[in-house]
């Protein structure tokens, strides 16, 4: 199994422990995760090549953090908000997941850590 990024990719994540980051505690995944025209412009917004929205900015800060080291600065709520948005982008858009893969983990060097993080918060 390739690269199981989010965040999301998801996030994945370059979080910074300040009061933005605290409003995502109880940021309703579902709404994104579900919806996949809004899933399409956030993964589109992670790539760069298409708009991003207060949220989308955030969250694609944090893709590089989820991917190297876990999210180890989020908490677990985060965690769990990276990995389903991850989980859902690459169900959803293969083809934009394998981009952000080669994207955010061009040498495949962090594989296994980034699908264990995502085996124990993407539920």
């Amino acid at each position: 199994m390739k690269l199981i990024l989010v965040l999301a990719f998801v996030a994945v994540v370059a979080a910074r422990p300040d009061a933005d980051f605290d409003r995502y505690e109880n940021f309703d995944v579902t709404q994104l995760t579900e919806n996949d025209r809004l899933l399409r412009a956030y993964t589109e917004c992670f790539l760069g090549t298409g708009k991003c929205t207060p949220e989308g900015n955030d969250f694609k800060n944090w893709i590089p953090q989820s991917v190297e080291d876990n999210c180890s600065k989020c908490s677990e709520k985060q965690k769990t908000l990276i990995a389903q948005v991850i989980n859902a982008i690459k169900e959803k858009l293969a083809e934009e997941w394998e981009k952000l893969n080669k994207l955010y983990n061009p040498e495949g060097k962090f594989d296994k850590t980034l699908s264990e993080f995502l085996d124990k918060y993407g539920h």
